[in-house]
């Protein structure tokens, strides 16, 4: 079929739009217009095994024995229909069609029947039948040809000059048809597009980063090959990996399999998958998170495009639970991102459900998922996002990350990355990783979908995808001794060991040095002192010191001398206790970088306020760092190693960023005397 002709079908269901205007807000269109497609392709391609399903069904009507399995075998399908009803034959008697109709959607097998149920079918056939639509509807649809291939009147497979069947829509045509009204029905609710809809050129980029490394090996004979996306939208990844795949090798088996939490996306997949001749019942329904619908399922290509910065609060029991209880046995073990933020779970349920590599080196997978900035980088070092980096960086499963221009999705205008992992790297990409920046590949559309207003042409995804195969291809040109630069000619590439991400976040102290003084604040801070209160009559011990206002000490020892004998002078005992002292330094004491270095078992009292803390790379010494990069400043700080923590984060900004030095000021001071000008000159004008 070419592309007008699967255009031509796709307008022809769209057409039904006309009559649900005013009826329906635009950005419902889809509710009725996906269903109806879905239910006139499964007759069409039920049609020629009509007559031996409803002889099965007539067969096992009165028998105790559940006739599923033979209705499939009927039917040659994973579905079925036992209904003697046709859209045609419903549209053909207006008083009883929703009837009708609900009686021939209910005929359909479990599977098919609930995909129809998610679009809450049963519902819109009540909506049009309340608006006077429904009898019109039908009729529109009963018109469209969807069969897979031409019959003669005897059913009989109508043959060309080859011998082959004269195919009228095929599975793979009949996608394009359904990514075609999937595509409408995103722009016509651009508020929720981006929720369910990825753009098409970013899935093409992102399946060709994930694919195209294995090129040679999927063209071989009998590939057989598993994709698994589990926030799988609409299905679009999924169709575009198979649609790769049986390119390079059009005799290759493609399975997918998929789950979605939103139920009429779910339906849509679910639908498309259908539609497509894939197994229905892979595209599971459920939070990928607490409802694993692939428990213990390992897969050959994993991709994603995970909701950005979405809260896993619903799940938080269960996922903590899995977390605690089965610990690096079970999915998450790795560590917990912040509730905020579910992302990084996602990236640990898809590692979970790569194939382990065996002895000989067989097996294994390769993954791609989209995130935002924040994974890079968002979280302490020994935080549940530094410890998933650590993991993943530690195991060596990263390969790559691409970043691409912002503005490219329907409901965000921020960047984005493409994370590539695997865990069969070649053995000169064992311990490397790429960073590709592909920002600057974008053109302008021509008209804004939402917050989408860039795209990628063909030219720029065969250009980053060249850019990211060569770059794999080449990784053992790296420098040896430490280098990280690939050179290329755009300077788009870096390649940096796995190492170079982690880092250890040392504290740096600083001893505490104070003077001693009474005054007005200093008797107002004992007052209100809860630990000095326990011990003594605040008042009383304030009142005692009042004759003390005024004098200063620059050492400890002596201010507690004299205070302690204006305590006693004034007939009060002198508190003990390391609460009651502590409180009274903080009264008395005062910060002072000339002052008395306090100490606490002979050893410098670090200053709170004047703790720093520093990120060393981990091939540094810390010591030598603190004698190069701090001393020199400070010279009385140390580090205090019980506090040091190991962090990984990937700065991918920080590795591309560019210095543009600034203007010259001449420049800048001939542009403004150039504008003061022009608004000199208007202003001339306005008065004349």
């Amino acid at each position: 079929m070419n592309s007008s002709k699967h255009t031509e079908l796709a307008n022809h269901a769209w057409s039904v739009a006309d009559l649900l205007r005013g009826d329906y807000k635009q950005s419902d269109y889809g509710k009725v217009i996906l269903p109806f497609t879905v239910l006139r392709r499964l007759e069409c391609v039920l049609a020629p095994t009509k007559d031996k399903v409803l002889e099965v069904a007539a067969r096992y009507r009165d028998q105790d024995i559940n006739p599923d399995r033979f209705l499939r075998i009927a039917s040659g399908h994973s579905f079925y229909n036992t209904s003697t009803y046709t859209l045609k034959a419903i549209a053909g008697d207006a008083s009883y069609v929703a009837k009708y109709l609900n009686e021939y959607y209910g005929a359909f097998s479990p599977n098919a029947r609930e995909v129809l149920e998610r679009y809450d079918f049963a519902q819109q056939i009540k909506r049009l039948e309340a608006a006077n639509l429904l009898y019109q509807v039908v009729g529109r649809f009963a018109d469209l040809d969807l069969r897979p291939v031409e019959r003669d009147a005897d059913g009989n497979v109508v043959l060309d000059e080859d011998d082959k069947p004269i195919e009228i829509v095929t599975n793979h045509q009949m996608g394009y048809i359904f990514e075609e009204l999937i595509r409408r029905f995103a722009e016509q609710s651009n508020e929720t597009a981006g929720e369910h809809f990825t753009p098409r050129e970013v899935i093409r980029l992102m399946v060709n980063l994930l694919i195209a490394p294995d090129s040679d090996a999927l063209a071989l004979p009998g590939t057989v090959r598993t994709v698994m996306d589990p926030a799988c939208g609409t299905g679009g990844m999924l169709s575009a990996a198979e649609e790769l795949i049986t390119t390079l090798n059009p005799d290759a088996t493609v399975k997918v399999f998929g789950q979605e939490l939103n139920p009429e996306s779910w339906a849509i997949c679910r639908s498309d998958m259908m539609i497509k001749g894939q197994g229905p019942e892979n595209i599971k329904y459920g939070n990928s998170f607490s409802e694993d619908g692939h428990t213990g399922a390992t897969f050959d290509y994993l991709l994603a495009n995970p909701p950005f910065g979405v809260e896993w609060k619903k799940v938080k029991d269960s996922v903590e639970d899995e977390h605690e209880r089965l610990g690096e046995s079970g999915r998450f073990g790795a560590g917990l991102p912040r509730i905020n933020d579910g992302s990084l779970l996602f990236l640990q349920h898809m590692i979970s459900k790569m194939k382990p590599v065996d002895a000989s080196g067989s097996g294994g997978s390769r993954l791609a998922i989209v995130f935002n900035g924040s994974p890079l980088f968002t979280g302490a070092a020994e935080s549940g996002e530094s410890r998933i980096r650590q993991w993943i960086l530690e195991n060596d499963w990263l390969e790559g990350i691409v970043a691409l221009p912002d503005q490219l999705f329907y409901n965000t205008g921020i960047s984005t990355y493409f994370w590539v992992l695997s865990n069969r790297k070649a053995t000169d990409r064992r311990g490397k990783v790429v960073l590709l920046d592909a920002r600057d590949y974008w053109r302008k559309m021509r008209k804004s979908l939402g917050d989408k207003r860039k795209e990628l042409g063909k030219q720029h995804i065969s250009e980053i995808t060249r850019l990211y195969t060569e770059a794999l291809a080449v990784l053992d040109a790296a420098e040896k001794d430490g280098g990280h630069d690939l050179v290329d000619r755009a300077a788009k590439i870096k390649v940096f060991r796995n190492e170079d991400f982690g880092y250890r976040r040392i504290t740096v102290e600083r001893p505490l040095k104070l003077r001693f003084e009474v005054t007005e604040e200093t008797l107002t801070a004992i007052t209100a002192s809860k630990p000095i209160a326990r011990v003594t009559d605040v008042e009383a011990f304030a009142a005692a010191l009042r004759p003390l206002i005024g004098k200063s000490w620059t050492t400890k020892s002596d201010a507690w001398i004299d205070l302690k004998d204006a305590v006693v002078a004034a007939g009060l005992l002198w508190p003990t206790g390391a609460p009651f002292g502590k409180a009274l330094r903080e009264a008395v004491g005062v910060r002072d970088p000339e002052g008395e270095v306090q100490r606490v078992k002979g050893e410098p009292e670090p200053d709170p306020e004047l703790r720093d803390y520093e990120n060393v790379p981990l091939e540094e010494d810390v010591e030598e760092y603190l004698q190069r990069e701090v001393l020199p400043h400070v010279s009385d700080a140390w580090i205090d190693h019980s506090k040091t923590k190991i962090g990984y984060e990937i700065p991918f900004t920080r590795h591309f960023y560019a210095y543009k030095p600034p203007r010259p000021l001449a420049e800048i001071d001939a542009e403004l005397k150039a504008l003061e000008d022009e608004i000199r000159g208007l202003l001339g004008e306005v008065t004349q």
